[in-house]
């Protein structure tokens, strides 16, 4: 799936989260200085912005197929080498990383486990591949509430709890059919404070990822009455919304 959103809009839609997940990615990588890691899907830049803190600009690289972020993550990181591309068929040489991340991805991805697949052919042997996805199924996501309200409201829409990864295991599984090996899994978290409920509907109707994309489809009489069910789930203002995701480890 490509987001041809602007960065602003993914950044106050769900960058507030993902930059939290970002170091937690990271560390579970295990990277080492001298590492070359490449950053898959990398939309505007937040796990990209944490492998530079780490490794340096020159040994990053980064894809994503959204002209938009792209256009972000170089302007965001001067030095990194940013390239427009899908995670099935990144534009590299094979064996040029010694580790390759994708957050929040796997599950845009048209074919997950030949993403994985490429994502390895890209990194050394006995190099690192890591990612992680929202616990769509088991509504620990940043919007599970929007999706909730929806079902509850009978709008008849598709939430993301389809997706590959975002159940219990299933991102274990993507890694072990892909070829990886001793492949290990944890979760991560993510806790966002917001001072007001509009602040956090509001970046809904920037029209990001799935969520932003049922929200533009609906018509304003079903907009009110989701808006009204989902601050009826939501704590009063101001409140946190604390959200999970699985992340895996393999090694090629």
């Amino acid at each position: 799936m490509s987001f041809a959103v602007p960065a602003a809009a993914y950044d106050r839609f769900m960058g507030v989260h993902s930059r939290q997940l970002a170091p937690q990615l990271v560390d579970l990588a295990r990277l080492s200085s001298g590492d070359r890691a490449l950053d898959v899907g990398c939309g505007p830049g937040a796990l990209t912005a944490e492998l530079v803190a780490r490794l340096g600009a020159g040994s990053v690289a980064a894809v994503d197929p959204s002209e938009s972020f792209v256009a972000a993550a170089r302007a965001r990181h001067p030095g990194v080498d940013v390239r427009r591309a899908s995670a099935e068929a990144l534009p590299f040489t094979d064996r040029a990383f010694d580790a390759a991340l994708a957050q929040l991805v796997v599950h845009f991805m048209t074919d997950p486990v030949g993403g994985l697949r490429e994502m390895a052919r890209v990194t050394r042997r006995e190099g690192v591949i890591a990612a992680c996805v929202w616990d769509h199924v088991g509504e620990r996501s940043p919007i599970a509430v929007f999706w909730r309200a929806a079902r509850d409201l009978g709008l008849g829409i598709q939430d993301e709890s389809g997706l590959a990864g975002v159940r219990e295991g299933h991102l274990v599984e993507l890694f072990k059919k892909s070829g990886l090996r001793k492949v290990e899994d944890v979760v991560l978290g993510a806790r966002v404070a917001y001072a007001s409920f509009d602040g956090w509907w509001e970046p809904f109707a920037f029209g990001v990822g799935p969520a932003g994309k049922v929200f533009l489809g609906l018509n304003p009489d079903q907009r009110a009455r989701l808006r009204q069910r989902c601050e009826e789930l939501l704590p009063p203002a101001p409140f946190e919304v604390v959200s999970f995701a699985w992340a895996a480890r393999g090694i090629v």
